[in-house]
């Protein structure tokens, strides 16, 4: 028998008569030969000893011999990742150094190697450091280069839209910020690989849509976990968290609780419960053709907007800003109208989905340089963005996850002699800000490590 590659999947050749395959397996009439995903590669070399292997077409590589020096937890990762199979997920905090880990697991396999990521500005970081650590030029497989080498960075879209062409070209594949892999289109490019190691990173692997149950399967399961709060004032630089809360002038306060009233009576006669992201879909579904549901939807937006975006926040801001003042600050919203609203009420740059790469770029290195002390954003500099070295940040309105409140603790975490960071968060009281505040919270508490168990 032999195994062949086609277009993301396996092609079981030459079957004889009576041959029952793995059950991954599944007979296509079309060909008369039995198919599977492609990331079934490495079960199928174990199911079926024996048969020819015509999977994979490796580019030529060179490796130069490189010794990496790696923090005691670094090692721990990497140690953990191989025992587990050289398949899994390592979460480390923001500027916690999972680039070196990943950079370590290529050094010590010296094969071709993809590593996937979600920003062209993380393609930047990556050849950078493949340069600078393995002394080895990396290719870019992006919308304007579709180079393949020994060691590959794309972004996961052009990964996806080339998934087919990708799949038997390497052994490692490599996912940053790998949370962003369960999506339903972005998942293709681990289904249609072959590579049998894989290696995710992220700071917090968990999807308020509960996809990350995924992960094992695309990837291995989290083999290697520590939280900020482990790393703290050694590894990264000290910092606390502090919970300011803000409250709502009293006419605010009527009319916010009138609208979740009213909202709450109109679930209720929907017979419904808003609970998960699946469940607000399937309200906002529902509002397209149900009154109710239209009425519930925007008297809970509206209660929303008047929750995350009370005029105390900004009273409050402005004290932050002066009790920091020459300090470099970013400011974090959910919501671009009240990042231009704090844009022209302080004078600051704003960053948001609108602000063109060039713009971003130049408003960075200004706050690099300290000729800009004070950025506001959305969610633009949550992940994906080597921002420039900040001691404090101020979290503005309250509908991020416990993912987006790591990443952007993660902001402020790199090291400096003598840094003490502080994330502010301002909550309004009385509103359910304070029950996912609580959440958040909780996400960047002391929590002991997980690693593989022995055998894998």
């Amino acid at each position: 028998m032999e195994l062949v590659y086609d277009k993301g999947t396996l092609l079981l050749l030459g079957a004889p008569p009576g041959f029952r395959p793995p059950s991954y397996f599944k007979l296509d009439p079309r060909v008369g030969a039995y198919r599977a995903l492609a990331k079934d590669y490495w079960r199928a070399l174990r199911d079926l000893p024996g048969v020819a292997d015509r999977v994979l077409s490796l580019p030529e590589c060179s490796w130069r011999e490189v010794s990496l020096p790696l923090r005691p937890y670094q090692e721990e990762a990497l140690d953990a990742w191989d025992q587990a199979g050289r398949r899994g997920v390592v979460v480390l905090p923001t500027g916690a150094g999972k680039t070196m880990v990943a950079l370590a697991a290529v050094a010590e396999l010296r094969c071709p190697t993809l590593v996937v990521v979600p920003t062209l500005e993380l393609v930047d970081q990556w050849v950078r450091e493949a340069q600078r650590v393995l002394r080895v030029e990396a290719s870019e497989f992006t919308g304007e280069s579709k180079e393949v080498g020994c060691l590959t960075v794309a972004t996961y879209s052009s990964a996806y839209l080339n998934a087919e062409l990708l799949g038997n070209r390497f052994q490692l594949l490599v996912f940053d910020e790998v949370h962003h892999l369960p999506s339903e289109s972005y998942r293709q490019i681990a289904e249609l690989s072959a590579a049998p190691w894989r290696m995710g990173l992220t700071a917090t692997p968990e999807r308020p849509d509960g996809l990350h149950s995924l992960l094992p399967e695309l990837v291995g399961p989290v083999v290697y976990r520590v939280a900020p709060g482990e790393l703290r004032g050694r590894y990264l630089a000290d910092f606390e968290v502090q919970r300011i809360y803000v409250e709502m002038p009293e006419a605010e306060r009527k009319r916010y609780e009138e609208l979740v009233s009213k909202y709450e009576k109109l679930l209720a006669a929907l017979r419904m419960r808003v609970r998960t992201r699946e469940d607000f879909e399937r309200l906002v579904s529902l509002s397209s053709r149900d009154l109710r549901a239209r009425e519930a939807l925007l008297s809970l937006l509206e209660a929303r907007r008047i929750a995350f975006n009370a005029e105390a926040k900004l009273e409050k801001l402005a004290e932050i800003l002066e009790r920091h003042r020459g300090e470099k600050v970013l400011v974090f919203t959910d919501s671009n109208e009240l990042v231009r609203r704090i844009s022209l009420r302080f004078l600051v740059p704003e960053i948001t989905h609108k602000t063109s790469k060039d713009e971003r770029r130049a408003v960075l290195e200004m706050f690099r340089r300290g000729e800009v002390k004070v950025i506001a954003t959305s969610h633009v500099l949550d992940e994906g963005v080597d921002v420039p070295d900040a001691s404090v940040a101020v979290v503005i309105s309250g509908t991020g996850s416990p993912r987006e409140f790591v990443q952007r603790l993660g902001r402020l975490l790199r090291p400096r002699e003598g840094k003490r960071a502080v994330l502010y968060e301002l909550v309004t009281r009385g509103t359910r800000e304070v029950y996912v505040s609580r959440r958040r919270r909780a996400s960047i508490s002391e929590r002991r490590r997980r690693r593989a168990p022995e055998g894998g």
